[in-house]
C-alpha cells in the first residue's frame, strides 16, 4: 500500500490510518490524493487484520478545506478534462465512504469545508472537536455545495441545511452535530488517545464496539446556534425561491436574520438559485447516488459559467474579495439560466 507526500497511509494495531498531508494548503484535495485514499480504503476493506479506518488531517489548522479549486479553475480555463476527472473520482469516493463495510472514523478537527465534508459527513463514525469549523461556502465562489451535500443538507433538521447551503457560513461542533453531519464531540487534545484506543481494539471489533469506545470519550459540544435560531431558520428558509427567503428574513427581527440576509446578498445570484433548486431536488431524491449524478451534471455546467471563474479569482487568485457577479442580481437570473445546469452528465456516475 503506497503512501505519497500528500497522503500518508499507515497501520497501528487494528487500525488503518489515512493522513491528509498538505497542511500549507489546509489539506485541500488533489486528484492523486483522491486516488491514494480510494486505493487505501479498498485494501483496508479486505484486510482481516484491520478493524477500523481512521482519517485525519495533518497540521494545526484543519482536516480538509475542500478540493483544490485553483486546479479546477485552471482546468476549466484550459478546456482540459482535469476538472471532470477529479469530480468523477471524488464523487465515487464519497459514495464509497457512505457504503464502507468497516467503521470509518473521521476526525473533523479544525477547518472542514467543501470536499472535506465529502470525506467526513458520509462516514459511519464522525467526530468533531472544539476546533471544528465546518462550511459549504461554495455560493461565495460562484459554485454550489457538491460532494453529496445536496443529499446531506436537505436531511438536516428543518431548514438548517438550506441555511448552510445558501449562506455558506462556518459553524462549530454543536451546529455540526445538530445538522447531523457528525456523531460525537471529542476534545482535540484527546484525539491521540482515541486513536490509540481504536488501534488497540481486536481485529474482530464491530462498528458497535467502535461506537461504544468513542462514546466513552465524548464531551458536550455546548449549545447550537442553529438550534437556538431554528424558528427563524424554518420560517425564512422554507421558501422555494431565494427572493422569498430574503423577503421573510427582512421581516424577522434580530441579529441572526440580518446577518443571514447580508451574507446571502453578497453571494453569486446564479449560485444561490442553482443551490436552492439542487437542495429541493435532493429532498425528494431516492439516494446519495442520484444526487451525485445530478451534481456532476451541474459541475460540468459550472465550467461554462462566468461566476465560477470570477469567484475563484476574487477569493484565491487576486484575493481582492470583490467578485463582480454576472448576472449581478437575483432578478436577472432566469429559470432557463439554471435549467442548463440540469443536463445529465454522460456517462452518469451511477446507473439508475
Amino acid at each position: 500500500m503506497d503512501s505519497t507526500d500528500e497522503v500518508i497511509i499507515g497501520r497501528r494495531g487494528s487500525a488503518g490510518i489515512i493522513r491528509l498531508n498538505r497542511p500549507k494548503a489546509l489539506n485541500s484535495l488533489t486528484l492523486p490524493m483522491v486516488r491514494t485514499i480510494t486505493s487505501a480504503l479498498e485494501e483496508f476493506a479486505i484486510d482481516p487484520a484491520i478493524a477500523a479506518v481512521i482519517v485525519k488531517g495533518e497540521g494545526e489548522r484543519g482536516f480538509c478545506a475542500g478540493g483544490d479549486i485553483r486546479l479546477l479553475h485552471q482546468s476549466g480555463k484550459e478546456g482540459s478534462d482535469g476538472a471532470e476527472t477529479f469530480w468523477r473520482e471524488e464523487f465515487r469516493l464519497n459514495h464509497a465512504i457512505s457504503r464502507y463495510p468497516k467503521p470509518y472514523v473521521v476526525l473533523m478537527d479544525g477547518i472542514t469545508m467543501g470536499g472535506g465534508v465529502g470525506l467526513s459527513a458520509h462516514g459511519s463514525h464522525r467526530i468533531v472537536t472544539e476546533r471544528t469549523r465546518l462550511a459549504m461556502p461554495e455560493t461565495g465562489i460562484g459554485y454550489f455545495p457538491d460532494v453529496g451535500a445536496t443529499w446531506l443538507l436537505p436531511r438536516a433538521p428543518g431548514e438548517a441545511g438550506t441555511w448552510l447551503g445558501l449562506t455558506g457560513l462556518p459553524v462549530d461542533a454543536a451546529d455540526v452535530l445538530h445538522a447531523g453531519f457528525a456523531d460525537h464531540c471529542v476534545a482535540s487534545s484527546a484525539l491521540p488517545v482515541l486513536i490509540d484506543a481504536i488501534a488497540a481494539l481486536p481485529a474482530s471489533a464491530s462498528a458497535a464496539d467502535v461506537h461504544a469506545l468513542i462514546k466513552t470519550m465524548a464531551t458536550d459540544a455546548g449549545e447550537s446556534r442553529l438550534a437556538a435560531n431554528r424558528d427563524v431558520i424554518d420560517r425564512a428558509f422554507a421558501g422555494d425561491t431565494v427572493e422569498e427567503i430574503l423577503q421573510v428574513l427582512a421581516k424577522e427581527s434580530g441579529e441572526f436574520a440580518a446577518e443571514s440576509a447580508g451574507v446571502i446578498a453578497g453571494r453569486s445570484p446564479t449560485s444561490l438559485k442553482l443551490t436552492l433548486r439542487l437542495l429541493r431536488a435532493g429532498r425528494t431524491s431516492a439516494n446519495l447516488a442520484e444526487c451525485l449524478n445530478r451534481e456532476l451534471g451541474a459541475c460540468l455546467g459550472i465550467l461554462y459559467n462566468h461566476d465560477f471563474y470570477e469567484g475563484v479569482r476574487a477569493a484565491v487568485i487576486d484575493k481582492d474579495r470583490n467578485p463582480k457577479w454576472s448576472p449581478a442580481s437575483l432578478a436577472e437570473v432566469r429559470s432557463s439560466d439554471i435549467d442548463r445546469f440540469f443536463v445529465p452528465a454522460q456517462p452518469p456516475l451511477f446507473a439508475a
